[in-house]
């Protein structure tokens, strides 16, 4: 029999995020909740208690994630382009652009593509309390499952932003934390003066084994530019040939 990681919260939770065009934006309090998060198993246990940025190994393996809190632009291109050359990607959604960009969120979890859960509403999780953490999570699990798609046991902190208790809440939830080695920083833009080729020259100039990639799907809000999605088939073919393959962060688990 797995193991089996049950947790209640019962919270009165303010709902401090993203807006579906990337803004960030703070809500009314939202009505209290009773939610329910359950583990399918536990993960390794040497995973507790850390934000992995890489996986542990030797071999020339690379982690492509793509992370969506924002809006669904650049979905159909970064979509094709993995269907055309057959690379796995691990996607990590809020609940709030499965709600705001319901298409492209279908399209992902229909793609048959690893799903994380990123929250339900992008907050920094080292400046909310454990039970708003509780909360994020699990709504987030619970809309990402009426899409039909399962996220445990992976999830990403949105910005990246996490601390010692944040990290252990995660966890006891059943749920590993993953990180990156390398951001693209296409999600900056055109306007802020980054370019195609460099979102390609910083996943090749950082390129190693157990490499973990963060790139972002939605489109810049104010400039429209998709570069994380237009750079893609120039980074799966430069990797592929210096002898790299590519796999989820389910590697990480096994």
């Amino acid at each position: 029999m797995t193991a089996v990681a049950v947790v209640a919260a019962t919270v009165m939770v303010v709902l401090i995020g993203v807006t579906p065009n990337g803004e960030r934006a703070i809500g009314k309090p939202a009505p209290a909740v009773t939610t329910t998060t359950t583990s399918p198993s536990p993960f390794p246990p040497e995973l507790a208690g850390k934000d992995i940025t890489r996986i542990p190994t030797s071999r020339k393996v690379v982690a492509l994630t793509l992370d969506a809190g924002g809006n669904g632009g650049g979905t159909g291109s970064i979509l094709r382009t993995l269907d055309r050359t057959g690379v796995p990607a691990t996607f990590f959604l809020t609940g709030e652009f499965a709600q705001g960009a319901p298409e492209a969120a279908r399209a992902i979890v229909n793609s048959g593509h690893r799903i994380g859960n990123h929250s339900e509403t992008h907050p920094e999780f080292s400046k909310i309390t454990n039970a708003e953490i509780g909360a994020e999570v699990a709504l987030g699990e619970r809309t990402l499952k009426g899409l039909g798609a399962d996220p445990a046991p992976l999830f990403r902190f949105p910005y990246g932003d996490r601390n010692d208790r944040a990290i252990r809440a995660v966890n006891d939830m059943g749920y590993v934390t993953v990180g990156w080695t390398v951001d693209t920083s296409g999600w900056q833009g055109t306007s802020a003066g980054v370019t195609q080729q460099q979102v390609v020259d910083r996943v090749l100039n950082t390129l190693r084994p157990g490499q973990i990639v963060l790139a972002h799907v939605g489109a810049h809000p104010s400039d429209g530019s998709t570069l994380d999605a237009d750079a893609l088939p120039t980074i799966i073919r430069e990797v592929r040939e210096r002898g790299y393959r590519f796999v989820t962060v389910d590697a990480l688990l096994s």
